[in-house]
């Protein structure tokens, strides 16, 4: 075949194109039937050596995408996490694969019941821009994991990290299994309306419900991983020299521009002052060189990231915060320093919408219940952080609050944990994967029951006389 249908499929698609695509993939999964075990560890295998090889290209694109971004930091929460979760996988899979017995009613003993994990067939995945190779490749290698062909289009704001990524796909599977399709927004809403069995997005709520609307259209199922407010709450007098840098970490990782970052902290209102105090210190400590130029520190993504937090901070500094400015910005590489509000409002722009950046408000309250409505009479978050050693107030703040995961005592750290589930509730996400639950998501259920030559089913049959009655009476007990 020619163009886009060729066995070196460009990443320049368009629109018209996708759907020759995905019917070339659905063909070819409908042809071949799942794959087996062995395959699918070796896709996984020959996956995670080609991230490997391509290590410095990886690095390297991402610091171009960026501006600035750390070698190490892209290490230690882009590329380790993804590989972690490979190896996961290859270990589990012949576990998730097997088809599991189900209980079989007295009136049926001769019968038998069990459920297989069917693969959906193909998989639509739509990557954000903030960890563009971690959000890209572990829901690839998921669905690769549950026997599905895949579609993916990386976001349009890395460039030069998409290019990589079509790279180490290209060099492993062949387009009738996985293909990699870029371009704009418009692009993007073509994908999203396409009927593929399953599409796994990850972005912001807004453009989320936009994709769920696209799936709906089809009746296709979705899991959206999408953001949100997380609050860290701490409870009173609770040694601030355990508490802060482990915030600083969730808050500075990737300058913030992570979907579970401390989005704000809620304290008591006796320590406001110590925690100021020992936040500041932890960044100079963690950061003894600033930011414009780090090694250590990564840029704000574009312009337009940059000027909407500065945006922020100004909004809520003519609201009455005090803005508390711990480095030096260079808006012309839009690198952001960490920024400290106190006094701040519910009615502030940057308590309305995600942040998204390395700006942490900080809340004061009385009594926890106080913290545990804040939290409840906004959307639900993506995750939520709790530091204390009262195990009754952190079963309190567990019970009756609603987010997705939960780090106690840490930041983020739930996230690279291969054997829980990772998903948000309502306007922070719909549906779960990583490890178990990602296999779960991406197939289907499939019942099977084999029915055995004699069971209670041959005696309610016509032409119904007593004992049918007597059959039926005993069954409605």
């Amino acid at each position: 075949m020619e163009g886009i249908m060729s066995d070196t499929v460009s990443a320049s698609a368009t629109a018209t194109d996708l759907p020759k695509l995905l019917d070339r993939q659905r063909t070819a999964f409908l042809r071949n039937g799942p794959p087996s075990l062995r395959q699918r560890q070796t896709d996984l295998r020959r996956l995670k050596a080609e991230i490997l090889k391509r290590r410095t290209d990886i690095v390297q694109a991402l610091n171009t995408d960026f501006g600035q971004r750390s070698e190490r930091e892209s290490a230690i929460v882009e590329l380790i996490p993804l590989v972690q979760s490979i190896n996961y996988m290859i270990r589990h899979v012949g576990r998730w694969m097997k088809p599991e017995r189900r209980h079989v009613s007295a009136y049926f003993q001769f019968g038998h019941a069990w459920v297989i994990r069917q693969p959906v067939g193909v998989a639509g995945i739509i990557a954000p821009w903030n960890y563009p190779v971690f959000l890209a490749l572990v829901p690839l290698a998921t669905a690769i994991a549950a026997g599905n062909r895949a579609m993916l289009k990386p976001s349009e704001f890395t460039p030069a990290t998409s290019a990589v990524i079509e790279k180490i796909v290209q060099a492993v599977f062949s387009p009738e299994q996985v293909v990699v399709v870029t371009g704009d927004a418009e692009l993007g809403a073509a994908f999203s309306a396409l009927p593929f069995d399953h599409i796994l997005f990850t972005g912001s709520t807004a453009v989320g419900k936009k994709v769920a609307a696209a799936a709906a259209r089809n009746l296709t199922l979705i899991t959206l991983e999408l953001g949100g407010k997380s609050p860290t709450v701490i409870e009173p007098d609770f040694p601030m020299a355990r508490v802060v840098d482990r915030i600083a970490f969730g808050k500075l990782t990737n300058a913030g521009q992570t979907c579970i970052a401390p989005d704000y902290v809620l304290l008591h209102e006796n320590d406001l002052d110590a925690f100021t105090a020992v936040y500041q210190n932890i960044i100079r400590k963690l950061y003894p060189d600033g930011f414009a130029g780090s090694s250590d520190y990564t840029a704000i993504l574009n312009q337009h990231h940059y000027e909407r937090l500065t945006g922020l901070i100004n909004n809520a500094e003519a609201q009455g915060a005090q803005v508390i400015h711990l480095g030096r910005d260079s808006q012309e590489h839009h690198v952001m320093a960490p920024v400290l509000l106190l006094n701040v409002t519910p009615q502030m722009t940057v308590m309305q919408e995600e942040i998204f950046g390395p700006i942490l408000p900080v809340l004061t309250y009385r009594k926890l219940d106080e913290a545990i409505a804040f939290i409840n009479a906004r959307p639900r978050p993506l995750a939520l952080y709790y530091f204390g050693s009262d195990r009754n107030a952190c079963k309190k703040v567990l019970k009756y609050t609603i987010s997705g995961n939960v780090t106690i005592n840490g930041t983020l750290l739930h996230v690279a944990q291969d054997d829980l589930p990772f998903g948000g509730v309502g306007d922070s996400g719909i549906g779960a994967y990583h490890g178990k639950e990602g296999f779960i998501a991406l197939t289907h259920a499939r019942g099977v029951y084999q029915q055995g030559r004699f069971n209670a089913a041959t005696l309610l049959q016509p032409p119904f006389g007593k004992l049918t009655t007597a059959i039926t009476n005993l069954l409605l007990r």
